[in-house]
C-alpha cells in the first residue's frame, strides 16, 4: 500500500497545480511560454517515447531518458546509464499509444492505450488504459512514474505499461 500512496503523489500534485492555472485540457493559458515544463516540447518527447516503445525500438526509447533519471513502475529504478534506460524500457511488456496529456507545473501526465509490441509475446493489459507522469527537461525524460487512473482507486487497471 505505501507504494500506491507514493505513486499517487505526482497525480495529486498535478491536480492541485491544475487548479491554480491552465485550461484543464493540457493546453497553455495566456502568458504561458512554450519553454515551461509541460509545454509542447514535453508532449513531443512523450509522443516520441511512446512511438519508439510501441515499435519495440528500445534503443530509441532509452535515448530519450536523461542520465541520471528515475523510473517508477511498482518499484523505483535509478537510471544511471544508457544500459539501465534500455533495460527499463525492455521490461515494459506493452506498447503505449498516446491518447491524451495534461500538464500542471513541471508534470505532464499522459494517458496511453496499451498495445502488443513487436517481438514481445503478449501485452497483459492490451486495450486497457494506463497513465504515466513525466518530468521532461532539455528534451529528455528525467522522471517516469506510473500513476493510477482517476477513479480506479490507484488500482492496477492496465498495469503494467
Amino acid at each position: 500500500m505505501p507504494c500506491r500512496a507514493a505513486l499517487a503523489f505526482p497525480l495529486a500534485l498535478a491536480a492541485l497545480l491544475a487548479a491554480c492555472g491552465g485550461n484543464g485540457d493540457g493546453s497553455q493559458t495566456e502568458g504561458d511560454t512554450g519553454a515551461e515544463p509541460g509545454s509542447g516540447e514535453a508532449v513531443a518527447v512523450i509522443e516520441e517515447w511512446s512511438e519508439a516503445l510501441t515499435a519495440s525500438d528500445i534503443d530509441a526509447a532509452a535515448d530519450l531518458f536523461a542520465i541520471p533519471s528515475v523510473a517508477e513502475n511498482g518499484i523505483r529504478i535509478q537510471i544511471e546509464s544508457a544500459q539501465d534506460a534500455a533495460l527499463f524500457n525492455e521490461s515494459l511488456p506493452c506498447g503505449a499509444e498516446l491518447e491524451d496529456t495534461e500538464s500542471a507545473g513541471g508534470f505532464t501526465t499522459a494517458t496511453f492505450r496499451l498495445t502488443t509490441r513487436p517481438g514481445v509475446d503478449a501485452c497483459p493489459g492490451e486495450g486497457n488504459t494506463a497513465q504515466t507522469t513525466f518530468v521532461i527537461e532539455d528534451g529528455l525524460i528525467v522522471e517516469w512514474r506510473r500513476v493510477g487512473l482517476p477513479g480506479d482507486g490507484g488500482g492496477d487497471r492496465g498495469r503494467p505499461v
